[in-house]
């Protein structure tokens, strides 16, 4: 060790009054003591003396452009997934539009279908009722030389009509048993 220098870096001799330096800028280059250095030229070049600075500026730059284009495309990546719940949720909602719009429709024509078959049915039943109601006040009212009768009866079902009739006239009785088909679809 030399006699001139403290044994401890943070210990100052009593002789020596500690030097207030001024803070500088993050990368400019250290203060001696003994003597300024001046850097000749253009400032905006870096120092070929302080290799060391010139990559430790290279790397903060970079450092930050990365961080840059890092936010950047976070924030497009978050643009870009509400763009796509949006588009997901406008394309349920007009599936369930169609879907609806389906089953209205499917409805109506159900509906209008029964309606038509209910329609028909009751017309042919109406036809069948009303035939046998002639029939029975044509036999009703028919008077025979033997003063015989007519008895009989009629049952609708859901696709039939059964007619049975048993007509005395003398000594013999004559049955007539008949069953329509009903026209219906099944």
């Amino acid at each position: 060790m030399e006699k001139d220098q403290p044994k401890k870096i943070n210990e100052h001799t009593k002789n020596e009054p500690q030097q207030k330096r001024e803070p500088t800028g993050l990368f400019s280059a250290p203060l001696t003591s003994e003597k300024n250095v001046e850097i000749s030229g253009n400032q905006n070049k870096p120092a070929t003396s302080y290799p060391e600075v010139v990559k430790i500026q290279a790397w903060w730059r970079g450092t930050l452009v990365r961080r840059t284009l890092l936010h950047a495309a976070l924030r497009a990546l978050i643009i870009q997934s509400w763009w796509r719940q949006m588009q997901a949720k406008l394309l349920e909602k007009r599936r369930w539009m169609a879907l609806e719009a389906f089953i209205q429709k499917e409805w109506a024509a159900v509906k209008l279908q029964s309606w038509v078959r209910m329609w028909r049915i009751h017309r042919r039943y109406c036809c069948l009722l009303n035939a046998a109601r002639i029939i029975q006040a044509y036999w009703r009212c028919h008077s025979c030389a033997s003063q015989g009768f007519i008895k009989g009866h009629y049952r609708v079902t859901a696709n039939q009509l059964h007619l049975e009739l048993e007509i005395l006239l003398g000594s013999e009785p004559c049955i007539v048993t008949e069953c329509i088909p009903l026209p219906i679809k099944q």
